[in-house]
């Protein structure tokens, strides 16, 4: 099985609370940063996780930092061009399905591995599948037919609630 880490996953949820806050342009120029506390809050994770991966995405260069009291985070360029791949990329470094497609020198067997070319073209698949896709497309409300419960994000600073099943 597949799976992007939780704080990959994070990292997405984040980006696209960004880009929802960002509204149509992409950015949030002229709107007041968000800071960490209040992006906890509106995506119900820990203050200590959500500080830690926008760290990890202020250091990749996908979200930008504003210090002060009325400082916090923005988006460092327009959503439609921000992809998921960047940000898991910026979260758990390269995409790697398999040893060898991440980091070909600890795998023993490289030299004389049949599958591993396969893997590699199912590396970049994944890879290529997970940088189509935007945080301006992530954040475009869910369709009803995909998800009926669906529920919008929550307005900044305040904790977005779900319906019972």
């Amino acid at each position: 099985m597949i799976i992007l880490s939780k704080l990959a996953d994070y990292g997405v949820i984040l980006g696209v609370h960004l880009a929802r806050e960002a509204g149509s342009t992409g950015l949030a120029e002229g709107r007041a940063p968000t800071n960490a506390a209040a992006l906890a809050e509106a995506t119900q994770l820990p203050v200590s996780t959500v500080a830690k991966v926008l760290k990890s995405l202020a250091r990749a260069g996908l979200v930008t930092s504003v210090r002060g009291a009325a400082g916090g985070y923005r988006l460092a360029r327009p959503a439609q061009l921000i992809s998921i791949g960047e940000v898991v990329k910026a979260i758990d470094g390269p995409l790697g399905v398999t040893e060898c497609t991440s980091d070909e020198d600890h795998c023993k067997r490289v030299s004389f591995c049949l599958t591993r070319p396969h893997w590699s073209r199912i590396n970049s698949a994944v890879a290529a599948a997970l940088s189509s896709v935007s945080l301006a497309e992530m954040a475009s409300p869910f369709l009803a037919a995909e998800w009926p419960a669906a529920v919008p994000l929550a307005p900044a600073n305040q904790p977005a609630s779900r319906p019972a099943p």
